[in-house]
């Protein structure tokens, strides 16, 4: 069951013993990032940090099922690099939307997209050169039998990205193997 309660908790702190003159320094007056509570983190097993609920059965699930659902969402360098950082997210985004509404009846995507794991998705975000990368690069996909949207913007006419829909890791990684990470 879903919970209203923030996953983020904040902690400040006043400690009047201090004699600088910087406020927030050595000045007493301390904040400490958010931290996530109860929640798994993508990269530690489920369970590392507050132990698994006896009552979550996504838990056991997750623990179970080695072969994580991925999606990957591969964007062009040439176009990070000149374009605003804001519109190259927002052509992933609309590729990675696109790719699971498309198949939103298909199994994998219906396991991704449970509540059991809304939380918890993982993306792999990978970088190309430019469109002819992307192009060969869906080319590729699609003769290999993986399932993906290529964005094309309209009216422009302009492949910016792609996106797959959710697969098992072990299944698709090897089409992305020699793709670096956008950074």
């Amino acid at each position: 069951m879903a919970s209203l309660a923030s996953p983020f908790r904040f902690t400040f702190s006043i400690n009047s013993k201090s004699n600088s003159s910087f406020p927030f320094s050595s000045s007493g007056i301390g904040f400490r990032a958010p931290s996530r509570i109860g929640f798994n983190s993508m990269s530690q097993p489920a369970g590392a940090e507050s132990g698994p609920s006896q009552d979550d059965e996504s838990v056991k699930v997750e623990k179970d099922n080695s072969d994580v659902l991925v999606q990957y969402v591969v964007l062009r360098r040439d176009l990070i690099d000149t374009w605003p950082l804001g519109s190259v997210v927002t052509q992933g985004c609309h590729a990675s939307v696109s790719a699971i509404w498309s198949h939103k009846d298909d199994p994998h995507t219906l396991q991704y997209c449970s509540p059991q794991n809304i939380d918890s998705m993982h993306k792999v975000t990978l970088e190309v050169k430019g469109e002819p990368q992307i192009l060969n690069l869906s080319e590729k996909l699609t003769a290999g039998g993986i399932t993906h949207k290529l964005w094309v913007e309209q009216p422009e006419n302009i492949p910016t990205c792609l996106a797959t829909k959710p697969y098992p890791k072990s299944i698709v990684s090897s089409f992305f193997k020699k793709l670096k990470l956008c950074k």
